[in-house]
């Protein structure tokens, strides 16, 4: 691996590495304690925790919400695992951030996909998963993407320079030694991957448009020829979970301060509220 670093943003005071969260029961107390601190905080889960004892049994469609009639037309066992093990991990997380319950949280979908909380605009939340491991990101500073590859997938060789990488950046990795290539490819990848989920334009946004310089200690956005391609707001980082996977943030701190508050109770009229506990207690 190319130099990960020992926090997950070092821009970002006190955001550091990625929390486990096992399941459902947390622990949340040290999400909360995070967003409270840095005003963002990063999750990571294994998907064997995740995954519910009968995926298709139908109290889970209260949990799924809207998503339920999709996921059941899903035909691939290996996808239909991870589309409902990943809703289930952000729906608890960004439960336990509004101090709400999982099945009052409504997700929804920008045009790309990039999922965001409906009626809850205080809050910023990106998903990415490979493999065995999901990661959420969640802020309330302004935008956040998170990105998770193994740290070991093989990039180098296989024509992902040409596509993923700016001249810039070309010329950084021939100068490294050999052995360190396919891990810096990997962590620009991942770089690449969180800043675009930020802005919400996914793989629309061409990765030989815009690089990073791996030896910053504060990473940024360069343009193709190295130049700065983005103020202080931004903030990025790496860091290896599990010994295998290589985890990277894009946070953006809108400026307007952050939302001391984002429990759902405080955020949303008391009527309403008692409407929608109602309604789930009901279910």
């Amino acid at each position: 691996m190319a130099g990960p670093t020992s926090t997950m943003v070092p821009g970002t005071p006190s955001l550091g590495r990625p929390i486990l969260v096992p399941g459902p029961d947390g622990p949340w107390d040290d999400v909360r304690a995070a967003l409270a601190r840095a005003g963002a905080a990063v999750v990571y889960g294994r998907l064997g925790d995740w995954l519910p004892d009968d995926p298709d049994d139908p109290r889970l469609q209260p949990l799924i919400g809207h998503d339920w009639g999709r996921y059941q037309r899903m035909a691939h066992a290996k996808v239909r695992t991870r589309f409902v093990a990943s809703r289930l991990m952000l729906k608890h997380t960004a439960a336990a951030v509004l101090e709400s319950k999982p099945e009052l949280i409504e997700l929804a979908y920008r045009p790309g996909g990039r999922p965001y909380l409906r009626g809850c605009d205080q809050i910023d939340i990106s998903l990415s998963h490979t493999d065995e491991i999901m990661t959420v990101g969640v802020s309330r500073r302004g935008r956040i993407g998170v990105d998770v590859e193994l740290a070991d997938r093989q990039m180098v060789g296989l024509g992902t320079e040409s596509q993923a990488c700016t001249p810039y950046e070309l010329a950084m990795l021939e100068a490294m030694a050999e052995h360190r290539r396919n891990g810096a490819l990997v962590r620009l990848w991942t770089l690449k991957e969180a800043y675009s989920k930020a802005i919400g334009q996914g793989l629309r946004f061409r990765f030989t448009e815009f690089g990073f310089r791996l030896s910053d200690p504060r990473a940024q956005v360069l343009r193709p020829d190295g130049s700065p391609g983005t103020g202080e707001e931004w903030s990025f980082g790496t860091c290896v979970v599990e010994r295998r996977y290589t985890v990277s943030v894009a946070l953006c701190d809108s400026g307007f301060g952050e939302t001391s508050d984002v429990a759902a109770r405080t955020m949303l009229d008391d009527g309403l509220l008692s409407a929608l506990i109602g309604l789930a207690d009901a279910v």
